[in-house]
């Protein structure tokens, strides 16, 4: 074991006088930390060394460029292609999950200016909001968006919860004909229209008058009120901005200035009010700039061409003559020109758009018939989802491109999720307790290897212990292998003479498909083709070999199993229900380990009720119960419970729900009632505007607003809040104010059975939270900072550690289950002496009983190992953070 630096520091502390450091106040080194600038205007320094580079590199003609699949389009997972230069990025598609992804593989966001959409859907821009976020914090000053006309009414419409004050969104004119050019490639814009979606502009036209109530199947599914419909104009982010003002504020302008980008002359029309933007599709026709062939150094020196200016008057395309006389051609030692391949992006979202793109003459130009060889088509990416694919009209158009031509999928065929890192830790996790940390049923990445046959100490678990189908039980090496066993990759590319085929779309035999995954990296310059190597896979011995191999970590873990043991032989009883499922325990931006809030409570085996909805939720339910079982888990969620209106605990609603809609559809029963959303009612003008302007989803969940259900209020909608209950089960439902910001509540649910759980939403330590939480059986709460952050928890409105502990023992909670940590805390937070058995931490795809929940606070010492390394590098800054602070005491005492 290790004594940590604050230990240290400490002993060091009461055994030794520290000197301090002092200035005179007339050196030059006090007068420079006093004038030294307060403020390090970091985004703008960014932003003017950004500005240089790209100025610098628009010189040349980029020599590398890839295409890297940055996620497949698989169930759970974003459709988004990632365009790599040596200059510039690009990224066509931005589904939800994208931003995660690109932090996890490194994908950096820094020189990306561009995005593509192909359709305005949720499933290609729920995306867009987590990454303008990500790339206004590195820097970037301004993103355009191409696209179908309004898409950019994205960003309005979330402007009060995504604050873009660094970053300029511009919106490109995509008309027919028109194109992007820069010194990488021309775009080629081509849209396509399909036929009048009928149910979709009759479902538009019927809640486009906001005062209506919406019934669907007998029962009144909302009544918007004229307060609901307003504009929301509080300011979620004040008490950052301004600590003293907490109260609301109003936008100076009701309307929000579009910044336009026109690349092809003209004027941007405004959207039509009347028409969804996702009516309209967008394909795109890339082409590289030409690039001169580069000088072969091998064949100059066969020439006998000497080092020197000769050498770059033969690349700039000039012969040269040698001292004796030799003539040498510059196209004798230069590699061949690159005109440029072409490649293309389609998207075919129905049948109803299928004559249009087929019948195209764009795409003629670049099939098999093209009257050039370089107009060839060298790649053909299609988001198109796979019934369109399947059809034969699709199929013969397909066809028409070269037997040369490449073909990469993203879309719903593929089953790659994209993510080895939550893969990586819930293997070490469940070391320590396979129910607790069952292994994901996600199996889209395949596995390389057999585990490790290294003995792990077994756990007994009882035969009547209640599991469900995403549970993995065995403990031994033998058997943790045998549950581990390679699985087949059932949309690996399969090499053919030109690509890849097979997977799970049988689309054509005379096309070479590649079903898309995570890294999957086509390389246009040089032309190298589909590269596969870079894939991801999957190796859970090697997963376990990190934890085995941690000092000491072998012997905690035989002591943890045999403390696990003696628990569980004194006969706690089990009760399979409720049990809490953490799909998000991190705060503000997702990271590879923790996602941003969502909690599924499942009340019993088809009743849930989902706590916040961060964005990636639906895609954490998908790895967590696999894409067969989670249809189930999606039918069962009755409700969806939003604390308040912050990004990172519900914009991914309109992925939850879609999902729910698709797993309603999969069965033949009808009538499905809609979702509760319980929610702050200003939801609404974010939901109505979404409805409106791309897709419909308010048929989808009836609101119950939060402040309905405060404590103490009387019930104004008795019939709807009988319903709720009923649904759920539970004798009552409370809400109360707690201290974040505007229209943050704190929620208790009591069963009818008597158990009573309360959630905390992000807050400050509130006396009405634990007066409504009073002597509940779980309380779970947000714990973003350590103790010694304390003032940066205040300025924030969030708790620490300790505040939250405190906030359990007041409430006489039976136990405290701490989340929503800080980014900072990627796998632990730090532990105080105030973490006590009544105390646990929560993990991303971690589920618990209340019989497990004594369990947890055994498992600390053997956490602190097994995340060793990150736990002393936490140790390390508090210290030097104590060590800052006790100078900068010493010295404000001694001026």
């Amino acid at each position: 074991m290790y004594l940590s630096l604050i230990n240290i520091f400490n002993k060091l502390k009461s055994s030794v006088s520290i000197k301090i450091l002092k200035y005179s106040q007339s050196s030059n080194l006090h007068k420079l930390l006093i004038n030294m600038p307060k403020d390090a205007k970091h985004t703008v320094d960014l932003q003017r060394q950004r500005q240089k580079l790209k100025v610098k590199g628009q010189k040349y003609v980029p020599g590398t460029v890839t295409l890297h699949v940055l996620g497949s389009g698989a169930k759970g997972a974003p459709k988004s292609l990632y365009v790599f230069t040596d200059q510039s990025r690009y990224l066509f598609n931005c589904g939800e999950g994208s931003q995660r992804l690109a932090h996890e593989h490194k994908m950096k966001l820094s020189k990306l200016e561009h995005i593509f959409i192909t359709h305005s859907t949720w499933d290609n821009i729920g995306g867009l909001p987590g990454v303008a976020l990500t790339i206004q914090d590195v820097g970037v000053p301004e993103i355009t968006v191409h696209g179908p006309a309004g898409t950019d009414e994205l960003f309005s419409a979330t402007r009060r919860f995504i604050v873009l004050k660094d970053l300029a969104v511009h919106m490109a004119d995509c008309v027919e004909g028109g194109s992007f050019v820069d010194n990488v490639m021309t775009v080629h814009y081509v849209p396509i229209c399909g036929k009048a979606q009928t149910e979709a502009n009759s479902d538009h036209t019927s809640d486009v008058s906001m005062g209506s109530s919406r019934v669907a199947n007998g029962k009144r599914l909302s009544s918007l009120s004229d307060q609901e419909e307003s504009e929301d104009d509080v300011d979620y982010y004040a008490h950052e901005r301004n600590p003293k003002k907490r109260a609301r504020s109003r936008s100076k302008d009701k309307k929000r200035h579009r910044s336009i980008s026109n690349s092809c002359g003209g004027t941007l029309s405004t959207p039509d009010p009347e028409a969804r933007v996702t009516e309209s599709v967008m394909c795109y026709v890339c082409q590289l700039k030409p690039r001169a062939g580069a000088l072969c150094l091998e064949r100059c020196v066969e020439r006998g061409v000497p080092a020197g200016p000769l050498l770059g008057r033969l690349k700039s395309g000039e012969d040269v003559e040698l001292p004796d006389g030799t003539l040498v051609r510059s196209v004798d030692v230069c590699l061949p020109d690159d005109p440029g391949p072409v490649f293309i992006v389609v998207d075919c979202p129905s049948v109803d758009y299928l004559d249009r793109l087929v019948n195209h003459s764009v795409f003629t130009k670049h099939q098999a018939t093209a009257t050039s060889e370089n107009d060839v088509a060298y790649l053909v990416v299609h988001f198109t989802p796979r019934e369109v694919m399947e059809d034969s009209r699709y199929r013969h158009w397909m066809d028409q491109f070269s037997p040369s031509t490449y073909h990469l999928v993203l879309n719903d065929s593929n089953s790659c999720t994209g993510s080895v890192a939550v893969h990586r830790i819930q293997h070490k996790l469940n070391l320590l307790h396979p129910i607790i940390f069952p292994l994901l049923q996600d199996k889209g990445i395949p596995i390389i290897e057999m585990p490790s046959q290294r003995s792990v100490p077994s756990l007994t678990v009882p035969d009547d212990a209640p599991r469900n189908r995403s549970e993995t039980l065995t403990l031994s090496g033998d058997e943790h292998a045998t549950a581990c066993k390679t699985l087949p990759m059932k949309d690996t590319p399969v090499p053919t003479n030109r690509g890849a085929s097979g997977g799970n779309t049988d689309v054509s035999s005379s096309v070479s498909l590649t079903q898309g995954r995570t890294l999957t990296r086509f390389c246009l310059r040089p032309k190298r083709g589909l590269e596969m190597n870079g894939e991801l896979t999957l190796s859970p011995k090697m997963f376990l070999e990190e934890t085995l191999e941690e000092d000491g970590f072998p012997e905690k873990l035989s002591e943890l199993k045999r403390e696990l043991s003696a628990v569980e032989a004194r006969g706690n009883p089990l009760q399979p229900f409720p049990q809490v499922l953490f799909l998000g325990t991190g705060s503000c931006i997702p990271n590879k380990t923790r996602n941003t809030s969502g909690i599924l409570l499942r009340i019993s085996a088809d009743t849930s009720v989902l706590l916040d909805c961060g964005e990636g939720t639906y895609g954490q339910l998908v790895r967590f119960y696999g894409p067969a079982g989670v249809g189930d888990v999606l039918r069962a969620i009755r409700a969806v419970y939003v604390s308040h209106l912050h990004a990172d605990h519900h914009i991914g609603l309109v992925g939850l729900l879609k999902g729910r809609k698709e797993a309603l559809l999969s069965t033949k029963e009808q009538n499905h009632p809609p979702v509760f959303l319980m929610a702050p009612r200003q939801i609404m003008f974010w939901l109505n505007f979404y409805h409106r302007h791309f897709e419909p989803i308010l048929q989808e969940f009836e609101l119950v607003a939060n402040g309905d259900l405060h404590m103490g209020a009387p019930v104004h909608d008795k019939e709807t809040h009988k319903q709720l209950l009923d649904r759920l089960n539970m004798s009552d439902i409370s809400t109360v104010l707690v201290k974040h910001c505007p229209n943050a509540f704190g929620v208790a649910f009591t069963h009818k059975d008597g158990w009573k759980i309360t959630y905390s939403g992000d807050t400050m330590p509130c006396n009405d939270l634990v007066k409504l939480g009073k002597g509940s059986d779980l309380l779970i709460h947000e714990a973003t900072m350590e103790d010694e952050l304390q003032k940066e928890a205040r300025y924030k409105l969030h708790s620490t550690t300790s505040q939250a502990i405190q906030v359990g023992l007041d409430m006489e909670a039976r136990f405290t289950l701490l989340t929503h940590f800080s980014q900072r805390y990627a796998k632990l937070p730090r532990f105080s002496e105030n973490f006590s058995s009544k105390v646990g931490i929560a993990f991303d795809n971690m589920q618990v009983r209340f019989s497990d929940l004594p369990l947890l606070p055994l498992l600390y010492p053997a956490l602190k190992l097994m995340f060793a390394e990150h736990y002393e590098e936490l140790e390390q800054k508090a210290a030097r953070r104590i060590m800052r602070m006790e100078r900068e005491k010493a010295a404000n005492s001694s001026s």
